[in-house]
């Protein structure tokens, strides 16, 4: 399926993770950068949405589906097939919507569960191997299941990776939070003498449409 975006199409036909509201959350929430690394990258959605708002930058993908590398690659994306593990380099800005399931069912689909399930990439895993390819001066950006907040943040502490802002996620105003957006750096905040910025977004309106505050953070991208 093909989804146009105001500079930029996307095609995910052959992904097992389809174009979402979480990867476009993500790709114009995120921080920008000169060097950025985008983890999982699918489709190269999030990778293509900084490439729009990083015009200079080197953006790079990396996936371990061979099929989702490929249409990364055809949709404009600097994709390689490769795990975050074995992965080498230095970046100022690591993205991520990293697969979430970790207790349920699994789909039958390997595909879907490769890119669902963290039994590939564990939440450990993945702040390990960020903070290690990360520069002096680095962020990491993630969207992640509002249940998982604590246990990331934690794990990122673990690895001098220190919270700079947090974004809860809500359908509607009257429901829990359903993802968080979360930005870390190497550096820590208080030494800048900045607050971390802890924030919401509710994306539905009192009529069902996208929220005024949704839209103008992605008025760059969606038609």
């Amino acid at each position: 399926m093909s989804f146009r975006f105001k500079q930029f199409f996307i095609e995910d036909s052959r992904c097992a993770m389809k174009v979402g509201t979480d990867g476009v959350l993500l790709g114009a929430w995120a921080p920008t950068g000169t060097r950025i690394l985008d983890v999982g990258t699918g489709s190269g959605l999030i990778a293509r949405m900084l490439m729009q708002r990083c015009p200079e930058a080197e953006v790079e993908g990396i996936d371990i589906d061979e099929a989702a590398v490929e249409q990364a690659c055809e949709n404009g994306v600097r994709a390689l097939q490769a795990r975050l593990q074995d992965w080498q380099g230095s970046y100022d800005l690591i993205v991520s919507n990293p697969p979430y399931f970790q207790n349920s069912l699994k789909n039958p689909d390997e595909g879907r569960k490769t890119a669902r399930h963290t039994d590939t990439l564990s939440y450990a895993e993945l702040i390990h191997h960020s903070a290690r390819l990360l520069t002096e001066n680095g962020q990491l950006a993630l969207i992640l299941p509002a249940e998982a907040e604590n246990e990331v943040r934690q794990l990122a502490a673990a690895e001098d990776l220190y919270l700079t802002r947090a974004t809860r996620v809500y359908s509607k105003e009257s429901k829990p939070a359903r993802r968080v957006l979360l930005c870390f750096a190497k550096w820590k905040i208080e030494d800048f003498r900045l607050e971390i910025v802890e924030d919401s977004l509710v994306l539905e309106d009192e009529k069902g449409g996208r929220s005024l505050p949704y839209q103008n953070l992605c008025r760059d991208f969606y038609l």
